[in-house]
């Protein structure tokens, strides 16, 4: 499947198989038209010059310090592909935050072009996983790609969806995919959550311009 209809393919199964908040009437449902991207990613024309470069784009909003997370979701089984089963998806992601106290609702984004997305997509639901300062290691095994990033990585099953939530992260929040929107080269996943919990005193993993990091003790 191109990138392209991703997401437009995405709220269709997820409709198809009755997720919460999906049909018509509901918060989370838009037309069909309302969904389909751009047939190109890019924004402006090819004799146009983007108004920031990507190099630029990067170096400034690297500035912006952010908790890092894992994005999970368990393990399934293809429908119609002859591929059988699969494992649990995980990807590391910054791009993650609070949306909505009432109904309770997060949200992430991911590049189209990620491979972990349609697996989370075809589960449809996720947990998202808030490393701990000491887990910069963690971080950069979910962060590669081709690799099989739950090898050797302890977890158990969130009690809500089954996603995976790995041992020893400072916060969990277990969710059921409530929207998908398009916004450029990434999709916005709005997650509903089902239940969360915060495990340890252990203070965030922190990205800063390109490295890791960790609060400052007080005084």
């Amino acid at each position: 499947m191109g990138h392209a209809g991703m997401a437009a393919t995405v709220v269709r199964y997820l409709r198809s198989v009755g997720a919460p908040g999906s049909g018509p009437g509901s918060a989370a449902y838009e037309p069909e038209s309302a969904v389909l991207p751009r047939p190109d990613l890019r924004a402006v024309g090819e004799d146009e010059r983007a108004p920031v470069g990507p190099a630029e784009f990067r170096t400034v909003l690297g500035h912006f310090a952010s908790g890092v997370t894992v994005v999970t979701a368990p393990p399934g089984e293809d429908e119609g592909e002859g591929e059988g089963e699969y494992g649990p998806a995980g990807f590391a992601c910054q791009s993650f935050a609070s949306l909505s106290l009432d109904p309770p609702l997060v949200v992430f984004m991911v590049g189209r072009t990620s491979t972990s997305w349609p697996r989370i997509a075809r589960a449809g639901v996720f947990c998202v996983n808030v490393l701990g300062a000491g887990q910069g290691e963690l971080c950069r095994r979910f962060a590669v790609s081709g690799a099989d990033k739950f090898a050797g990585v302890s977890h158990s099953p969130a009690p809500a969806t089954g996603s995976p939530l790995l041992d020893g992260v400072s916060a969990w929040i277990d969710c059921r995919i409530h929207a998908v929107h398009t916004g450029g080269d990434h999709l916005i996943v709005v997650g509903r959550v089902e239940a969360l919990g915060a495990v340890g005193d252990e203070g965030p993993l922190l990205f800063h311009r390109g490295r890791f990091g960790r609060l400052a003790e007080d005084g």
